[in-house]
């Protein structure tokens, strides 16, 4: 079983938050930093404050499914920090999944179906 690609290190998402560009939205703030392992890589910061550790825990599981989902439709070469704001601990999977696939248009790594072929 291949590993998932996440970002673990603290000085990881340091470089994203002071290098990337960074785009809100209301239930997240997604960061962009390119990368140059050709691959994409992702980290979820979910603050005390959205709920306890089982909502928390549960949020992250759904951004990284979305975001295992949906990465066959980005650019490669990415670190992404997605910032998670307490809104979202009442929404549901496809509201996440919308305001993620929006903030990634708005960083413009969505392939278009135009831009494969």
């Amino acid at each position: 079983m291949k590993r998932f690609p996440s970002i673990k290190k603290n000085t990881d998402f340091v470089t994203v938050y002071k290098k990337g560009r960074s785009f809100p939205d209301r239930l997240m703030v997604m960061y962009i930093y390119e990368n140059e392992m050709g691959f994409n890589r992702i980290g979820i910061s979910v603050s005390k404050k959205v709920g306890n550790s089982v909502v928390r825990h549960g949020i992250c599981r759904k951004i990284r499914e979305i975001f295992r989902l949906n990465n066959i439709n980005m650019k490669t070469g990415y670190d992404i920090v997605t910032v998670i704001r307490p809104v979202a601990k009442d929404a549901d999977y496809k509201k996440l999944e919308d305001a993620y696939c929006r903030l990634a248009e708005r960083h413009n790594i969505i392939i278009k179906a135009d831009d494969r072929f």
